[in-house]
């Protein structure tokens, strides 16, 4: 995967359906950021939304199930994707980053043995997992991310950053907290992040240092898997124990103590 002239190339890359819902060129320095967004909706009609000119919203790209990539707005040029937004001193984040649109659902409701989004698709367990967002102290039931979307994001922010020297990635939901909640607990964001931009330090030791957390809670239980229903693997761990996070995965981290486990990484604090 390459950008050539603005444009993404390579395999999975469907021919672009371009939209005019653009702001023109970025000013000289500012593109630093991409900002991870979910569709809320299945690919054709979240497509459709995204190049109609009678909806105010677009994105740089969106990102199928299969993980193949639809650009709708050439890189060198401001998309319609953040909104209202504020991050880091900084407002409108429309002039500062590129936005990626992912096909998922978002937040399911629970009926009877499957799950349904909010237009009414109906899901399987295995497509669902039970996770807190970083905003909220409740656990809700979200639509599961595909290995093959999450490979092609990563694919993706890997390319942004060596065209665009990219210093930052984040989610709708840190920079418009109060009215969005995408990616949500399903996606990797801060795997995602950490591997791709510490990645870029010259500082080998920075990269292979496991962070450090600390509990939040009373007592958190650590789990064999990450999941509410697998099994309890050690006591519950109590409030101000520090641990080393090994892995993230849909809103849990694998942490290690004594032994190795998941917990909710709602209730860890990096330090």
């Amino acid at each position: 995967m390459e950008i050539k002239d603005h444009i993404l190339q390579g395999e999975n890359i469907r021919k672009p359906v371009w939209t005019t819902k653009k702001s023109g060129k970025f000013e000289k320095g500012n593109l630093d950021t991409v900002i991870v967004h979910y569709t809320a909706g299945p690919y054709q009609p979240s497509l459709n939304t995204l190049v109609n000119p009678n909806v105010k919203a677009s994105a740089h790209v969106i990102v199928d199930r299969d993980g193949s990539i639809t650009q709708l707005v050439p890189f060198d040029e401001i998309s319609w994707h953040a909104g209202q937004s504020a991050y880091g001193g900084r407002v409108g984040f429309n002039k500062y980053s590129i936005g990626i649109e992912i096909v998922n659902s978002g937040p399911l409701t629970k009926s009877g043995n499957v799950y349904r989004s909010w237009f009414g698709a109906a899901y399987n367990p295995s497509d669902v997992i039970e996770a807190i967002h970083r905003n909220q102290t409740r656990p809700k039931f979200w639509h599961i991310y595909t290995e093959d979307q999450i490979q092609a994001v990563s694919d993706l922010c890997r390319a942004l950053i060596d065209a665009y020297g990219i210093k930052n990635i984040l989610g709708h939901e840190e920079i418009a907290p109060r009215r969005k909640t995408d990616p949500g607990p399903a996606f990797p964001l801060d795997r995602l992040r950490n591997n791709l931009l510490l990645a870029d330090r010259s500082d080998d030791a920075v990269e292979q240092t496991p962070e450090i957390g600390r509990i939040v809670s009373n007592k958190l239980n650590i789990r064999e898997t990450p999941a509410e229903t697998a099994e309890k693997v050690a006591k519950p761990l109590s409030q101000g124990t520090k641990v080393r996070i090994l892995d993230e995965a849909n809103g849990w981290y694998k942490v290690a103590v004594e032994v190795e486990g998941w917990v909710f990484g709602k209730y860890v604090e990096t330090e």
